[in-house]
This record gives C-alpha cells, sequence and structure tokens, in this order.
C-alpha cells in the first residue's frame, strides 16, 4: 500500500492518511463569524471525501483581526455551540478537524471591523486608505491572549488540535518579516526577537490545551517580497518553532502582496510546476525534527507520492484541488489515478466575496452546459 495511505499521528492525533486540506477561507460563516449550516455540510463533504486531516477556514481570534468577509470567528464564547456542531458533525464521518487561529493584522479589513489595521511596526511602500496603529507591548501580551482564549474555545468545541497561522503577511507572520518588522525593542532585530512572540503564544496556549494536544503552526519559507523573510531566516524560525513546543510545521510562503509568487499560484499545468516549495521543504526537514506538511500546488498523485517517499514531507496538503473534488482523495484511493481536475485558476475565491460561499466556478459552468 502506498506511503500516502497509512495511518499515523501528530501528538496522539491519529490520521488514517497522509492528506490534509489546508485552511481556506469558504466565506460561508455568519456575518458574527459563526458557523452556518452550509460550513458544516463543506466540511462533512471533505470528511467524507477521504482527507486525512481538515484544517478549518482561518479564524478570527479578536475582532480587528477579521481578514475578510463571512470568516470563521472565534473571539467569543458565544461562538462555541455552533463550532461544536462542525466538529460533531466531521467526527460522525471518521475523521478529525483542527482549528486554524489567525489575525489578518495589516491585511485586515478595516471596512468590516471599523477598527485601525494594526502592524508590526510603521513601514513604506505599502500604502493603505485605512488607519495603522503600531502595536505596543500591551497590544501584544493582549495578542497573545487572544490566541490563548481562542484554542481554549476550540478544545471546548471538540476540535482535535489547533493551527496557529503566520504565513502569507497575516499578523504573525508580519512579526517575522524584515519587510513589515522595523521594531527596536524584544520583539524586532534578530531572528529570535522576532520570532519570540510564536513561542509566548505557544506557551499561552499550552498552559490552557495541556501538552498532549496538538499544536500545528503554518509559516512561509520565503515571503516573495523585498527584504521580506527569506530561506535562510525562515530555517532558523521553524528551529526555534520545532524546539518551543509545536507539534507539526505547514510550510507555505509568499503573502498578498507577492504577485505571481503569491501562496496560491495560477497555471499549474504540468507536474514539474507542483509542489512549488518542495526544494525549500528539503531544507526544512533536515532542520526540524517533527512532521512537516506541505502544501502549494499539489495536483498529482505520483508527485504526493515521491515527496512523501523520498522524506521531503511528511503529509501532503491541499486547497483549491478540494474545492472542484471534496471526494479527490476516495477518488485516488479507489484506484483512479487521474490527476485532480482543479485549473488553478483562482476563480473559487469570487462567489465568496459575493457571499455565496467558494465553490469552482468552471464544474459549475460544465454542469450547466
Amino acid at each position: 500500500m502506498s506511503k500516502l495511505f497509512e495511518g499515523s499521528a501528530i501528538n496522539g492525533m491519529d490520521l488514517p492518511n497522509r492528506f490534509v486540506r489546508s485552511a481556506t477561507w469558504e466565506g460561508m460563516a455568519a456575518d458574527d463569524g459563526a458557523v452556518t449550516p452550509k460550513l458544516i455540510e463543506t466540511m462533512v463533504a471533505l470528511a467524507r471525501g477521504g482527507v486525512g486531516l481538515i484544517i478549518s477556514g482561518h479564524s478570527y481570534v479578536r475582532p480587528e483581526g477579521q481578514g475578510g468577509p463571512w470568516q470563521l470567528g472565534i473571539y467569543k464564547d458565544e461562538l462555541i455551540h455552533g463550532l461544536r456542531e462542525m466538529t460533531s458533525a466531521v467526527h460522525a464521518c471518521g475523521r478529525k478537524i483542527v482549528m486554524q487561529l489567525a489575525h489578518a493584522g495589516y491585511f485586515a479589513s478595516g471596512q468590516l471591523t471599523g477598527q485601525p489595521l494594526l502592524v508590526v511596526s510603521d513601514f513604506d511602500g505599502m500604502m493603505t486608505e485605512s488607519p495603522r496603529k503600531e502595536i505596543t507591548t500591551r497590544d501584544i501580551r493582549e495578542i497573545i491572549s487572544s490566541f490563548a482564549n481562542a484554542a481554549q474555545r476550540a478544545k471546548s468545541a471538540g476540535f482535535d488540535g489547533v493551527q496557529i497561522h503566520s504565513a502569507h503577511g497575516y499578523l504573525l507572520s508580519q512579526f517575522l518579516s524584515p519587510a513589515f518588522n522595523k521594531r527596536r525593542d524584544e520583539y524586532g532585530g534578530s531572528v529570535r526577537n522576532r520570532t519570540r512572540i510564536h513561542l509566548e503564544v505557544c506557551g499561552a496556549v499550552r498552559e490552557v490545551v495541556g501538552e498532549d494536544y496538538p499544536v500545528l503552526i503554518k509559516m512561509n519559507c520565503r515571503d516573495f517580497v523585498e527584504s521580506g523573510l527569506d530561506l535562510d531566516e525562515s530555517l532558523q524560525v521553524a528551529g526555534l518553532l520545532s524546539n518551543a513546543g509545536f507539534d507539526a510545521i505547514e510550510l507555505s510562503g509568499g503573502t498578498f502582496t507577492s504577485g505571481r509568487l503569491s501562496p496560491c499560484r495560477s497555471k499549474i499545468d504540468s507536474q514539474d510546476r507542483e509542489a512549488y516549495f518542495r526544494e525549500e521543504a528539503n531544507a526544512f526537514k533536515r532542520e526540524i525534527d517533527i512532521p512537516l506538511i506541505l502544501v502549494g500546488g499539489m495536483r498529482s498523485i505520483e508527485v504526493a507520492e515521491q515527496l512523501v517517499e523520498d522524506k521531503v514531507a511528511d503529509y501532503i496538503s491541499m486547497s483549491r484541488p478540494l474545492i472542484r473534488e471534496p471526494d479527490l482523495i476516495n477518488r485516488w484511493k479507489d484506484g483512479d489515478l487521474r490527476k485532480a481536475q482543479c485549473k488553478s485558476d483562482n476563480l473559487c475565491f469570487g462567489p465568496g466575496l459575493e457571499g455565496k460561499g467558494i465553490y469552482c466556478v468552471v464544474k459549475k459552468d460544465e454542469e450547466v452546459i
């Protein structure tokens, strides 16, 4: 049997295969971030479709950290009941679900939150119409507490673990990036200082969820922006995170200002364009001794299998292919090894911005024809 379909575990969380649904903004939550029946249906389709581990869409831990409309929230206790309904539905299908905890920072939507955008430090070159507020050390303590409180809510709601979002230019990612972080206090300057908030978040989360609860983190290998985080520094960060007590790292790259090198690249039409962070993953595997989850352009089971076989990655994470084919993993397991049907055109996010929730526009058009 392929290694892709072997069982494994991350800090006691048993998984039936090596496939992970990477966190995806679904645009299906209520206006206040609450779970909706449509969102539960989406999670159930993924669970029934065979993916080993589902990571929820990025969930904002504080109101000013909301990154987009109809985004899942976990910033208040009133949201726990709906979240528990979602986890129960996934568990009824025999699958595991981890909640991604996030704060969008500079990439939050001031129009939605009505609050200033929090920035790690003042910087030039990325102008915005929204007012900005440089984060104080007091703000940092409050943000750390918000991540811990959100983790506690996630555990209460039945999630099998949490993932801290420190990729794609969101707030924690901004602390790591020299392009965003010009601070001159203990949270700026050296790699260790820029990683400090992550270590403190990890410690605060561990205090409330315990040592035997999976705590994952998603981070960039490179920012692909001028003066951004590069591979040499991201490897140093990974070493610190691995030693701090995180149970797995999901590796991604790019920000919303990285152009064609953004996290969601287009025109993945051949196997050599897939797994576009594979070289960086190779370097990470030499640096860390915790599981590595690799995302970024996976479309062929042959590529996925080779990555695991060659120990470039321990888990294969996908997002867009599972929007079009939530049952892709079962299809592959049943012997239909054709590549994912996803066209990598990013059109799926359009309906989400219209309040309809994300879906594959191409597939829907084909069904109409």
